[in-house]
């Protein structure tokens, strides 16, 4: 994929929504900009304004780069909150497998790159608030729903 990633209109967005949780406002979108057959993913994301995203733990090498906006990281460890770090627009992170965060939208929402590395397919587990699994998501999975993006909507 080319293109301006500040366009939104040029990008096919998926919102993630669940009202199930309701002191933590799940609304974000995502779309899918590359995956290669050596595991690496290309995926843009943003927040609604203060809402967050699934619980998730990675299980792959993710880097990340604030495009627009603040996103608000919430990280655990062994179940306990051990970090809350505001992020900017120009903000660069790292993180090795294994990273447990909850990401919420700033005022304005938040615009967040993420480049992921999964050689053996497994990019994150989404969990539940007392860190069981829910779902393990692959790049299989962001494959088929790759094609379903590409694929224009019957007339």
């Amino acid at each position: 994929m080319n293109g301006n990633l500040l366009d939104h209109s040029a990008l096919h967005w998926t919102h993630y929504r669940d009202d199930s949780v309701s002191d933590t406002p799940i609304s974000y979108w995502g779309t899918i900009l590359d995956i290669d057959t050596s595991g690496h993913v290309s995926v843009l994301y943003r927040w609604d304004p203060h809402c967050y995203c699934h619980f998730h733990r990675h299980l792959c090498s993710t880097t990340s780069i604030v495009l627009a906006g603040e996103l608000h990281v919430s990280t655990y460890e062994h179940d306990e909150l051990t970090a809350t770090t505001v992020r900017t627009a120009g903000d660069y992170a790292k993180k090795p497998p294994g990273d447990i965060h909850m990401e919420q939208g700033g005022a304005n929402g938040a615009l967040v790159l993420f480049e992921l590395y999964a050689p053996d397919g497994q990019l994150t587990d989404q969990l539940d608030q007392e860190g069981n699994i829910l779902r393990t998501l692959t790049t299989d999975h962001l494959r088929h729903a790759l094609l379903r993006q590409n694929t224009p909507a019957a007339a």
